[in-house]
């Protein structure tokens, strides 16, 4: 005789999701890229949630202020930084490296 278990959530056991490890990671890779050498891995990784959330907002807030003033009349070779797809950051870095 073999049980079928109906289980409410999507998984069976207690674990994170892929969408949720790649966001994990992704903001892990941004406290420590722009926190210029402030972290390390294993104390970001290992950082209460709300904590890990309030310094990546902090050092978010802070690139926003300085591509503001950068834009208004500073250098314009100037990089904006956007924190939701890091890679297109990367590439456009790239591209003005080359010219």
């Amino acid at each position: 005789m073999r049980r079928t278990f109906v289980y409410q959530l999507i998984l069976t056991f207690f674990g994170l999701t892929s969408e949720y490890r790649l966001y994990l990671f992704k903001q892990i890779h941004e406290i420590l890229f722009y926190g210029k050498g402030g972290y390390d891995f294993e104390t970001v990784y290992t950082m209460p949630i709300w904590l890990r959330k309030f310094t990546f907002k902090l050092i978010s807030d802070y690139y926003d202020e300085q591509n503001k003033s950068d834009s208004s009349g500073g250098d314009s070779s100037s990089t904006q930084i956007d924190f939701n797809n890091p890679l297109a950051a990367a590439q456009t870095y790239r591209q003005n490296v080359k010219r």
